[in-house]
């Protein structure tokens, strides 16, 4: 199957946050807080997704309160945080929703992605990612992590199906 056809076939996508909806930099303030930041090209894909009525999921190993409340405005409400195991944590949500995997897109950038990207018709990362992610993905992002990756990502599927605006 063609990249194409591979991204005209998508209705679900899958999401880490770290490295992907963010640079993957963390601000360590004076008080032991972390701060980081997310693109605000990304959080308007997210929600027209959704609006769209495409399935938006994301799974982290992260668990900022802070990231949940951005997720949360953008009415994301499949989101997993404090995952250890992705690729097992992606089953269970599969399963529970009855997805299909092969309409799935999921855009990882690091080591704890792999496994749960082999799964699914579609594995992206933004061009940062580390190679064994590069690796795996049947599409790089030419934009990095945190950078409008995701933007770039849903875009295309949104385009291709006659869904953007």
């Amino acid at each position: 199957m063609t990249q194409l056809e591979l991204f005209s076939q998508i209705d679900t996508f899958i999401f880490d946050v770290d490295g992907v909806l963010t640079n993957g930099q963390l601000i360590v303030m004076n008080d032991g807080s972390l701060l980081r930041t997310m693109n605000i090209k990304d959080g308007y894909a997210l929600q027209l997704a959704i609006k769209k009525g495409y399935k938006v999921i994301i799974i982290s190993g992260g668990n900022s309160e802070v990231v949940k409340k951005r997720l949360a405005g953008l009415n994301v409400l499949e989101a997993h945080f404090a995952v250890v195991n992705k690729k097992e944590k992606l089953n269970e949500i599969i399963e529970a929703h009855q997805l299909n995997l092969d309409t799935c897109l999921y855009m990882g950038d690091d080591m704890p992605d792999v496994k749960a990207m082999k799964e699914v018709a579609l594995p992206c990362c933004p061009s940062d990612a580390c190679l064994e992610v590069i690796g795996v993905s049947k599409y790089v992002s030419p934009i990095k992590g945190g950078m409008g990756c995701v933007r770039e990502v849903i875009e295309r599927v949104l385009k291709l199906r006659g869904d953007w605006e």
